[in-house]
């Protein structure tokens, strides 16, 4: 111990020297030259930490010293102390290293990491010690609260369940919270129904435990796969709470699986023989899995079931089934509106803008337009559809003034930053990004586009667009809407035909400009293409010399999504709001929506309408973007509510394209 508190020590000296300011240019030289001789060293130990040498890990210790990374493998051997039971935990070292560190991610990160480590061990003075930490999970908060809990302090309910993620301590504060006869049954039972609502199902198994006794929870995992061989069994009605959550559990899967035969089942078999309450929630579960198939029967089950208690992802989905009636009611989308939770209706700005929308529509003209005004400054799609129902189109707002080099130069020896561009260096875009976005907390907007600058000038797109999207009174809608390799897009762009405003919108939402940016699901490149969606349009396309390996090239990438690109556009009747998202969601699949559609809808109400979460955001975001890379481009404004045109119901054909 002593000797790693001299080592501390003497680390405190180390560091001072390299610290790197506006005037300190020596140190960064410095830094420079000692790099190559410590870079060696930090990958031997991320080397061994990956394959658990920690023994090794905790040797090179001393050998990157002086490099900008040398916070990391001490972080990484305290961490997995205190992760192992077997090892008292490092206080001295933890201690020291805080110290050293403070205010900066790492030293936050490994607060959280003691928070999480102290709850499973049930150490809740551990955790106060530990609890003011700035990065946070919500494992972590869980571990907060349980020691809050512990300790004797109020906690409240809507915090927990606000806070609550499936892990190990969150998990352990629902046993504490039960044990002791804070949360009740009725309280499992809603967070039961939400998780059934969610399909989570390994997540609804495990909050059935709180709720049911071993042979009701063996009822409930049956019928949670099979509900309706389960239900035609249980002849007799429901004589108690749990058998009767039984029923209302089944019939809410049986929802999900087949809602027009389910409900007609439903009301044959059940619905007298529940409370109104749990009828009216149900009704309203058919009604939200036939809103989700776009099935029009929706609207009626949803009035049907009025007055239940709905989760926040059910009353968005009420309002969006309203909207898409031809032709609205729109003082039914308004009544909708205005039972949402207060603070869902204020934020996001989606149901601002439909409220003003619908308020105009009813009369309340003055009422409508106050809430149009208090979003049409945000830029995105709900602000920019605000702008324009108040006759503002989109336009590029005036540029801040020009960063100076102090300001740069502030950016350039923030430590916080050097670090987070030492590890995109080392393509370590996870932990470069934690370490970036740590910087930003406390930065004003001058600080923010210097930030944002220093991301362009090395080419890391990504940070540059979300650290100038940060600004709230200056702005730089250069770095915001960036144009990386310009020339190479407008070529292409120009040679398949497709509107380069819409192609970098498009890719700036794709991948943020990351040219090996790679999905989950396989999909590369700035264009994000699928392998077998690259390999059959290069045959569409008699690209002669395709390879897979090719497919991250800039030209190849971008030849091959534009050209997807328009193919889709072609197939979809040139609408670019159809062609997005089939580009994102497969170009079957709004063949199938506009299908479903009972007239002519306006663009914004088919956006929103979009049954895929995430192709309803995508959707959104790129047509925004492309309206703003036009205004860039072009220097006049633009309509957005053109762009998304209008989408009439036409019947579903089979489709041409591959998935």
């Amino acid at each position: 111990m002593a000797h790693f508190a001299r080592f501390i020590t003497s680390r405190i000296i180390a560091l001072a020297a390299v610290t790197f300011t506006a005037a300190g240019l020596s140190g960064c030289a410095q830094a420079q030259t000692s790099a190559p001789r410590t870079d060696a060293a930090l990958m031997a130990a991320y080397s061994a930490s990956q394959s658990g040498n920690w023994e090794t890990v905790r040797a090179l210790i001393p050998q990157v010293q002086g490099n900008v990374l040398a916070a990391y493998p001490e972080y990484w051997w305290l961490r997995q102390q205190t992760l192992d039971p077997r090892k008292p935990t490092p206080v001295t070292e933890i201690d020291a290293f805080l110290t050293v560190h403070r205010g900066t991610y790492l030293a936050e990160r490994l607060r959280g990491d003691l928070v999480l480590a102290a709850a499973r061990t049930g150490d809740y003075d551990a955790i106060r010690s530990y609890a003011d930490t700035t990065v946070t999970t919500p494992q972590v908060d869980c571990g907060i609260l349980l020691a809050q809990h512990a300790r004797g302090e109020k906690v409240s309910l809507k915090r927990v369940n606000e806070l609550f993620s499936p892990g190990d301590v969150c998990w352990s504060l629902y046993d504490r919270l039960q044990a002791d006869g804070v949360m009740q049954t009725e309280d499992f039972i809603v967070q039961l129904r939400g998780q059934l609502e969610n399909n989570s199902l390994p997540n609804a198994r495990r909050v059935a435990r709180y709720v049911y006794n071993p042979v009701q929870l063996k009822a409930f995992n049956t019928l949670v796969d099979a509900p309706m061989p389960w239900l035609v069994k249980q002849a007799d009605p429901p004589r108690d709470r749990a058998s009767r959550e039984l029923i209302v559990d089944a019939l809410s899967r049986l929802a999900r699986t087949d809602p027009q035969v389910g409900y007609a089942y439903f009301e044959r078999n059940w619905m007298r023989q529940l409370p109104p309450a749990d009828v009216a929630w149900l009704r309203n579960q058919f009604a939200l899995s036939a809103a989700i198939k776009l099935d029009p029967v929706a609207i009626d089950w949803y009035r049907a079931g009025e007055g239940a208690e709905l989760t926040e992802y059910n009353h968005a989905w009420r309002v969006r089934t309203a909207l898409r009636q031809q032709p609205v009611d729109w003082r039914l989308v308004l009544r909708y509106l205005d039972e949402m939770p207060s603070g869902m209706k204020e934020d996001p700005a989606s149901w601002v803008y439909w409220r003003g929308r619908a308020l105009i529509a009813t009369g309340a003209v003055p009422e409508g337009q106050a809430a149009f005004r208090s979003i049409a400054e945000q830029f995105n799609f709900y602000g920019q559809l605000a702008a324009e129902e108040l006759g503002v189109p989109t336009t590029i707002p005036t540029t801040a003034p020009p960063i100076t080099p102090q300001e740069l130069a502030a950016a350039q020896y923030n430590p916080a930053l050097q670090r987070a561009l030492a590890l995109f260096k080392l393509n370590w875009r996870t932990e470069a990004t934690r370490e970036w976005n740590y910087a930003l907390r406390t930065m004003d907007d001058r600080e923010l586009i210097a930030a944002a600058k220093l991301a362009h000038l090395e080419n890391i797109y990504d940070r540059a667009v979300n650290t100038a999207d940060r600004t709230v009174r200056q702005h730089d809608f250069n770095l915001r809407f960036v144009t990386p390799f310009r020339d190479q897009l407008v070529r292409t762009t120009r040679g398949v035909g497709v509107d380069e405003s819409w192609v970098y919108g498009l890719i700036r939402q794709e991948s943020r400009f990351i040219m090996n940016a790679r999905s989950s699901v396989g999909a590369s490149g700035f264009m994000q293409l699928m392998p077998a969606t690259a390999k059959w349009v290069a045959g569409k396309i008699g690209m002669a010399d395709f390879s897979p390996s090719r497919v991250n090239d800039l030209d190849v990438n971008l030849m091959l999504g534009t050209s997807y690109l328009r193919i889709v556009l072609d197939d979809l009747g040139g609408s670019p709001l159809l062609a997005s998202a089939g580009y994102n969601a497969g170009p079957r699949r709004p063949v199938a929506w506009r299908s479903t559609l009972p007239g002519p809808v306006e663009g914004a109400i088919f956006a929103e309408t979009i049954p895929f979460t995430e192709t309803r955001d995508y959707v959104k975001k790129v047509l925004s973007n492309a309206t703003y890379y036009a205004a860039l481009f072009t220097g006049q404004p633009q309509s957005l509510k053109a762009r998304l045109g209008t989408v009439a119901p036409q019947q579903a054909v089979d489709a041409t394209l591959i998935p």
